[in-house]
């Protein structure tokens, strides 16, 4: 008994102990504005316990908290089972929610969720745009975040005093930026002023402006920065995705097991390769084992590494390397330099082609995407769906019922539907699939697609089919061609009355 007694008092003292260890700090409403308010920075996680995301969070955000205690960066959170109605003031609607607070005043956190993508994010909050370096704070300076630019100037009005300001407005959540006329700094550095150099933990240590710096402009600066910052061979994952996707470049995957001894050695012999290409393409190492299902998305099929593929992130077209073939630098190199050429052909995914059409709604896949959707004698409505995607299921019945609508001007209008995961689009289509389910309507004799944005309930898909729908979609009687009934009736041969029936169950 005295045992079952303290057991559970024993674990609440642990509890207790590990809460009071932890350096993120707790909030609930009836201290949230005492101690955020006062605070020049803080950051708050509106967390629910059972969330899966939150509990991925919870190490990082606590390393975080800890290595930012010293510089007087605050980190709290939220726990919104507990505290529903301040998170509901505080506009939550998922978890976690991210905000960073400046004197009381908040804005969305846009920073990564690993430690060390936390803390850098948050030490360029707590700094101005452009920060004064000294030769009390250079060394100091230089090694505070992964990628720190400086413009070492003769005086705080020379150019690009201006131009190096706004990009670092521009840029403040990305780059750390100073600025420094101290001359033992600028002697010390062996720099000749004007000049901004870049200084980084990865690849060359410091790199300086290679162009003549007075009349340099935001974008030029914006440019450099941007192409500096990425890597020459970099592991990409869900926190450096969007710096690739929002570079522009095609990204070339080297799909690779992480447990292989000679890993390392493997991507070391990439690294000429894409130091030679770094201005066509970004080189980024993945884990094939962790990652097989991208692989495949990418046209990679067997579990084979190393695996090598380039997608152009802007078309949405893949270009693997034959996985039959060993990969090498050398052979990597040719396909890379026949890319680069366009004399690469995308391999295109495809589901096989039906042996028959008996649905109302055509079954469109791959390989028929030109001749189907392209055919400028028919109005075109697309759903791409993915099998595993909850508002897909829900809209089948739905979009089913619109085929059956227009199933007897079939010759006139085509309601289709394709799973986009199992099919890429050709370069002819001139839009990409970033979401499910995505709905395209193409009128005939147009190369125009139009988003549906509605609802979807059959009586509004119905609506904007009608309106903007270039073919007459009235069906003509087979016994009377001069009578015209309003599509839905079903068997063609069936009388008006039966007809309206039908259409009224839909």
């Amino acid at each position: 008994m005295r045992l079952s007694f303290l057991l559970p008092l024993a674990l609440a003292f642990s509890r207790a102990t590990a809460a009071d260890d932890s350096d993120v700090i707790s909030l609930v409403a009836s201290d949230f504005e005492a101690k955020v308010n006062p605070e020049p920075l803080v950051l708050v996680e509106f967390f629910a316990p059972w969330c899966g995301h939150c509990k991925a969070l919870a190490p990082h955000y606590e390393e975080a908290a800890t290595a930012l205690k010293e510089k007087n960066i605050k980190l709290a959170k939220v726990d919104c089972v507990d505290q529903a109605e301040l998170c509901q003031a505080w506009g939550v609607q998922g978890y976690p929610t991210l905000k960073v607070f400046k004197n009381g005043t908040p804005a969305d956190y846009a920073g990564p969720r690993k430690a060390d993508g936390i803390i850098s994010y948050m030490v360029k909050q707590s700094l101005p745009a452009v920060s004064q370096v000294t030769q009390a704070n250079v060394e100091e300076f230089k090694k505070a975040d992964k990628f720190v630019a400086i413009a070492y100037l003769a005086s705080s009005t020379d150019a690009p005093a201006a131009a190096f300001s706004a990009t670092a407005e521009k840029h403040r959540d990305d780059y750390l930026f100073g600025v420094t006329t101290d001359a033992d700094v600028i002697a010390a550095d062996g720099i000749t002023p004007p000049a901004v150099v870049v200084y980084r933990s990865f690849d060359a240590p410091k790199v300086p402006y290679p162009f003549p710096i007075s009349d340099v402009e935001v974008k030029d600066l914006e440019e450099w920065l941007q192409d500096l910052s990425i890597p020459i061979i970099d592991e990409v994952s869900q926190e450096n995705y969007q710096v690739y996707a929002q570079s522009g470049k095609p990204l070339a995957y080297i799909f690779l097991d992480p447990t292989e001894e000679k890993k390392d050695e493997l991507l070391n012999s990439f690294k000429p390769l894409a130091e030679e290409y770094k201005s066509k393409l970004n080189f980024v190492w993945i884990d094939g084992i962790k990652f097989g299902d991208h692989a495949k998305a990418l046209n990679l099929m067997e579990a084979k590494w190393p695996g090598f593929v380039i997608q152009d992130l802007s078309q949405q077209l893949k270009y693997p390397f034959d996985q039959s073939k060993e990969l090498t630098p050398a052979a990597a190199s040719e396909w890379v330099s026949a890319f680069v050429k366009g004399e690469l052909e995308p391999q295109l995914k495809s589901q096989p082609i039906p042996d028959s059409q008996d649905e109302a709604v055509f079954n469109l896949v791959g390989k028929q995407f030109d001749e189907v959707v392209l055919d400028d004698s028919k109005d075109v409505f697309v759903e791409f769906y993915a099998t595993w995607c909850g508002h897909c299921k829900r809209l089948k019945p739905t979009w089913d019922s619109l085929g059956e609508k227009y199933a007897a001007v079939q010759d006139k209008i085509t309601i289709a539907k394709m799973e986009a995961t199992e099919n890429d689009l050709p370069p002819s289509a001139p839009f990409r699939i970033t979401g499910f389910p995505t709905l395209k309507f193409k009128p005939a004799g147009s190369r125009e697609f139009l988003d549906y944005e509605g609802d979807r309930s059959l009586e509004s898909l119905i609506a904007f089919v009608e309106e903007n729908a270039k073919n007459s979609l009235e069906a003509v009687l087979p016994q009377d061609t001069e009578a015209q009934v309003p599509i839905g009736g079903g068997n063609e041969s069936a009388p008006p009355e039966a007809s309206q029936d039908v259409h009224d169950e839909l």
